[in-house]
């Protein structure tokens, strides 16, 4: 595979990997040396979104950043149909194929729950959790969630996302409160997502909020195996999406924790404070040596 010519070298100084994954091409970044930090990304974001925070941590750790099918550089294989439990699995294959042991995960949005569902199936692999803002539980019981996924999930969302592009072109920028991405930047979120067609992983995410209450169940019993590791809360305090109750919970659930406050960061941490991030990860504790 051939990295495309739209990705700016500059913004994205790294050597592109790839891995087969059940018939999807797999593409990730594997930079720096030390323990490895598996790089979660949500919607609809992709490896990219965590630049900053790489070349500010490979000194220290062992950078791996991949694209879930569907996003950024990776590709589907037919039939795929971009489930945050078909995430999971390609994460699985990823720590599986690399032989990752030790592991902190930096996750945000979706990459909660597709990494913790991957950590609760091998536990062994997971040393310690960094945790963005994010969730890993069933949304069923909250208004908020139910009307956001009731409609961008639905046929009104579908319209917009895949003909209008609206989370590249409206949520994105919204999600940046410190200051919006400049046009480079975003061209690298809009060019994976040049056709209606192609914009379909977007919108089964938001369905997935509700409709995979099950699922995230599932991923919510599995912290019960996981609640003994020490876990970095990364939190903005502008997020409109996840807010102090969902930072407290988290706080609950890792009674070994530590937190920080992203003061004035929206949605999209690796956007508005790569920075912070990076302080945080190079001062947390209990790095494998």
């Amino acid at each position: 595979m051939e990295r495309p010519d739209w990705v700016d070298p500059e913004l994205y100084p790294f050597e592109d990997r790839w891995l087969d994954v059940e018939g999807s091409t797999v593409h990730y970044v594997d930079e720096g040396e030390g323990p490895p930090l598996l790089m979660l990304h949500g919607n609809p974001t992709w490896s990219f979104t965590w630049r900053d925070v790489i070349k500010g941590v490979r000194d220290r750790y062992r950078c791996i950043a991949l694209d879930y099918p569907g996003f950024g550089l990776s590709t589907a294989a037919p039939g795929y149909g971009f489930s945050p439990q078909e995430h999971a699995r390609v994460v699985e294959r990823v720590v599986d194929e690399l032989d990752l042991r030790d592991v902190t995960t930096l996750s945000h949005d979706w990459g909660g729950p597709i990494g913790f569902a991957t950590a609760a199936r091998m536990p062994d692999r997971f040393l310690s959790f960094a945790i963005g803002n994010t969730w890993a539980w069933s949304l069923e019981k909250s208004p908020g969630a139910r009307i956001f996924s009731g409609f961008l999930g639905g046929p009104v969302g579908g319209y917009l996302i895949k003909r209008r592009n609206f989370f590249v072109e409206r949520i994105i920028p919204a999600g940046t409160r410190r200051s919006g991405p400049d046009e480079r930047v975003m061209e690298h979120y809009r060019r994976p997502f040049p056709t209606p067609e192609s914009r379909v992983p977007m919108h089964v995410f938001p369905r997935a909020i509700i409709g995979e209450s099950a699922w995230l169940r599932e991923v919510e019993r599995g912290l019960e195996s996981l609640d003994d590791r020490h876990a970095l809360l990364i939190w903005p305090t502008a997020d409109q999406a996840f807010r102090d109750r969902e930072r407290k919970r988290w706080e609950e659930v890792f009674f070994d924790h530590r937190t920080v406050l992203l003061e004035g960061a929206g949605h999209y941490i690796g956007e508005d404070a790569p920075q912070e991030i990076v302080a945080a990860l190079r001062e947390r504790r209990r790095v494998p040596r």
